[in-house]
Order: C-alpha cells, then structure tokens, then sequence
C-alpha cells in the first residue's frame, strides 16, 4: 500500500508538471515564440495556449507595445567644424516577434549604434545654425534611415526626436551675444518704424488741418466778398434811384476828406481838375443858402464862409493848383 501510493503521488505530481509545461496564458500586447526540439514552430497569440511538453518550449515573451529608448548625449562635428552634442529619444514597435527573436541578437544596441552613425552622417552636412533650426527635417531623415535598417528586424520606428542640442560654452557665449546684438537692432528699427509712422501722421495731420484752415479762409473771403459786392450793388442801385446831381456829389465828397485826413499816410490829396467846378457849384448853392442833399437848405447861412476856410486848406489849395495846370499828382 506504501509503494502504491508513492507511485499514485509520483504520478500526480507528473502530471501537474506536465499540464504547467503543457499549458501557457500569453497576455495581451505579447508574443510567444515556441521551439519544437530547437528550431522555430510557430508563436503565440495572446490568451490560453497548449503546447506539447519537453519537445516544445517557449521562448521569453516579447513585447509588442511602443517602447521608448533615450540614447546618452553623442557628440558630433557640424559642417563648420563644431562640436555640438546631441541627445536623441527613439519610439519604436515590435511588429514581427519572430525576426524580432532570430534576425538580431540586441536590438537596443543595434538601434543605438544605428542612430548614432546616421546622426553623424546628417549633422556632419549642416552647419550649427542650420542642426539648431532644422531639427524636424533631422528628425525626419534619421526615421527614414532607421525604419528601413531595421524593417528586417521587425521592428518600426514610429518617431525619432533630438531632446537637446548642446554645443560648447564658448560657442553659446557667442551665440548669446549675437542673439542680444540681433534684438537690440531689432528694437531700434522698430523704434524708428514707430517714430517714423508717428511723423508721417503728424505731418498728414497738418497739412490737412492746413488744407482745411486755408478752405475756410477761402470760403470766408468769397462769403465776404460776395457781402460787399452785394453792398456796393445795393448802395449803387440807391443812388441810381436817388439821381444825385453834380452838387450832392461834391458836398458828398467834402464830408469825405476829413476821413482821408485820418490816416499817418495820407499827406497828399488826389484832387481832380473838374473839382473846381464843383467847389463852384457847392458855393453857389451855399451862397443860396442850400445843402445840395437837402432840399430847401441852400440859405443856410454861415455856408460860403466854411467852404472858402475849407479851401483854404493847405490840401486844397494844392489841389487847385493843380486843377489849373490841368494835372493830378
């Protein structure tokens, strides 16, 4: 009973060991390579798998979800012979679990190496300026090169990005001065813009104010213009209606003289030759005794008196000297 129930055990036990060797759970975003008696057979999904226990084995699962690799600053020569160091960051995907297992040995360092080299062969064709400012066009050439090396391997490149790109302090230095030199000219053009801007408005700013001021000043001497030959006419047309004669002229133009006076310019009369006539006229009605604009006023006594003071005036008495040559000065 003690042997057969050793042997029941050993047998159980056996077959405990023969199902866990037999049965195997793939989880998802995994892959099974199983070997029959050391050569490939075939791979495994993911979920509950059989295979045939001690003629089959399977190999470490491999992973096929995106992987992130971060590469160690490399250092590289530019095409202006600067050293610049450059730190990379790879996204990858497993997509063949077969070639991933048997086409290459470590495809980290494969990958590693691979970028690295291809780093170089870009960056060495572009000059600092150009590796600072063209990262998405070295990001993209390094991509293209890594998928197709490494397609064989079963593995995808999804992205290939440069995290940073440090070059030496003295270059930095440099740079930085530059980057200030290239703003403070900046800022000056654009402070000239502005002023520049600023006197081109004040200067249409005047000169329509100029424009406008000299519209209005034209408008008010046509306006006033137009008021005193409106006056003129009216004053005209009164006295075509009023039909002056020859003696309301003169005493008119008498009453005028004194306001001719007034003026610190006006120290020569202009007095016409025919004003003799009508100095006559005007005494001779004054001598009647009559204002030549007033009817019945012609008898005013004391008349013929203020006209001879009058013409003996400085002025007038000029004036009839040059009546009598028949000139005017």
């Amino acid at each position: 009973m003690v042997a057969l129930i050793v042997v029941v055990a050993v047998v159980v036990v056996f077959a405990l060991f023969t199902a866990s060797r037999a049965i195997r759970i793939i989880p998802q975003a995994r892959a099974g390579v199983v070997e029959r008696l050391g050569r490939y057979h075939r791979t495994l999904e993911p979920g509950l798998a059989l295979i045939t226990p001690f003629a089959e084995r399977v190999r470490p699962l491999v992973d096929l979800r995106e992987q992130v690799v971060n590469f160690p600053p490399q250092s590289v020569i530019t095409d202006d012979n600067v050293v610049v160091s450059i730190e990379t960051v790879l996204y990858f995907t497993i997509t063949d679990a077969r070639s991933a297992t048997y086409e290459i040995a470590n495809p980290l360092q494969a990958i590693e190496q691979l970028t690295v080299t291809t780093l170089r062969n870009v960056i060495g064709g572009l000059t600092l300026e150009a590796t600072l400012t063209s990262r998405e066009n070295v990001n993209a050439e390094l991509r293209t090169v890594l998928d197709e090396a490494t397609g064989k391997w079963g593995i995808r490149i999804n992205r290939v990005e440069i995290k940073s790109v440090d070059p030496p302090p003295d270059i930095r230095s440099a740079m930085e001065k530059q980057m200030r030199a290239e703003r403070d000219r900046r800022a000056a053009i654009l402070t000239a813009e502005g002023e520049k801007q600023a006197a081109i408005l004040t200067a249409e700013g005047e000169r329509q104010a100029a424009v406008l001021q000299a519209e209005g000043e034209k408008q008010s001497a046509i306006l006033r213009a137009e008021g005193e030959s409106q006056a003129i006419g009216t004053v005209f047309q009164a006295i075509h209606e009023g039909r002056p004669d020859r003696q309301l002229l003169s005493y008119q133009y008498l009453q005028m003289l004194p306001q001719l006076a007034e003026g610190d310019a006006n120290k020569v009369f202009v007095i016409p030759s025919e004003f003799a006539q009508a100095f006559a006229g005007v005494a001779d009605a004054l001598s009647r005794g009559t204002a030549p604009d007033a009817p019945g006023a012609r008898d005013a006594p004391g008349a013929r008196e203020a006209l001879s003071r009058g013409a003996e005036s400085p002025a007038d008495t000029e004036g009839d000297a040059h009546a009598a040559d028949g000139r005017t000065d």
